[in-house]
């Protein structure tokens, strides 16, 4: 497995989501409500990209008439023919045995972290003193 830095948090508000491409895979990004979750941007049925989709969550009734929301900002609903899909793991509502799509591990890094890399050299202390260089080894 490879980390592939996407784009800054800041670009992803709470109760956005971006559109990213890595190599060949196009990737949809949600931050809701500070959770970040990745999946395929492309909905299995036709193609539609899901980081258009509203989030939202999943309708019960225990009866006609008397409705409520659970799991609410857990699923996206594709914008052309609502299909829903589990944002943490790509799995269908309606079909979660057979339809998802993929699902990808997301995670915020400190930029610290990022810049460092595994590559280091040997830096110098550099001074200026009365307009003359003083490097210190």
């Amino acid at each position: 497995m490879s980390e592939h830095v996407v784009c800054r948090l800041d670009e992803i508000p709470a109760g956005s989501s971006k559109r990213v491409t890595v190599g060949k895979r196009d990737i949809a990004i949600f931050n809701v409500g500070g959770r970040l979750s990745a999946i395929a941007n492309r909905c299995p049925h036709e193609g539609a990209q899901l980081c258009l989709g509203k989030v939202t969550g999943v309708v019960r009734a225990d009866r006609p008439g008397q409705y409520r929301m659970e799991r609410e900002g857990e699923m996206v609903r594709c914008p052309w023919h609502g299909w829903e899909f589990d944002l943490e793991t790509g799995k269908s509502y309606c079909d979660p045995q057979r339809l998802k799509v993929k699902a990808f591990d997301v995670a915020v890094k400190p930029g610290s972290d990022l810049v460092e890399g595994p590559y280091t050299i040997e830096t110098y202390e550099v001074q200026v003193r009365d307009s003359y260089v003083v490097l210190t080894l």
